[in-house]
């Protein structure tokens, strides 16, 4: 968990994948590989993944469960949900949920519920960077 603050609109002509989680979401845990690889396999310069974890009650928990599993991308620490209301009527409902947002920053993917394979992201991704 970062403490620099995030602006999404300094992310406009990459695509971002906006993941909300929970450190205790067994959901979660299962998909944070895949979103860790996937990461990983986008390329960096037109890619940018940001977590956004709702639940944890202590930045503290949230931060060694990234360390634990890898997470080298940033993650908004926000157990009252408030920066899920700048998605308006795409709002992620619940954990996980992954936004995938274009070049432009509208969103053009909703996952509710685990992504179901790495696969799927990945080509939601590259459709969009294609574009």
């Amino acid at each position: 968990m970062q403490g620099d603050p995030l602006d999404l609109a300094d992310s406009r002509g990459e695509v971002v994948v906006v993941n909300v989680w929970w450190s205790l979401c067994g959901p979660c845990i299962e998909e944070m590989p895949m979103l860790v690889e996937a990461a990983a396999e986008l390329p960096a310069a037109d890619t940018e993944f940001v977590g956004i974890n709702i639940r944890d009650l202590a930045p503290e928990n949230a931060a060694a469960f990234e360390r634990d599993r890898g997470v080298d991308y940033p993650s908004i620490y926000d157990p009252g949900s408030e920066t899920l209301d700048a998605f308006g009527r795409y709002r992620p409902s619940g954990m996980p949920s992954t936004a995938v947002l274009d070049r432009d920053g509208r969103v053009a993917a909703l996952i509710s519920g685990a992504i179901p394979s790495k696969s799927t992201l990945v080509t939601i991704v590259e459709d969009l960077l294609d574009e």
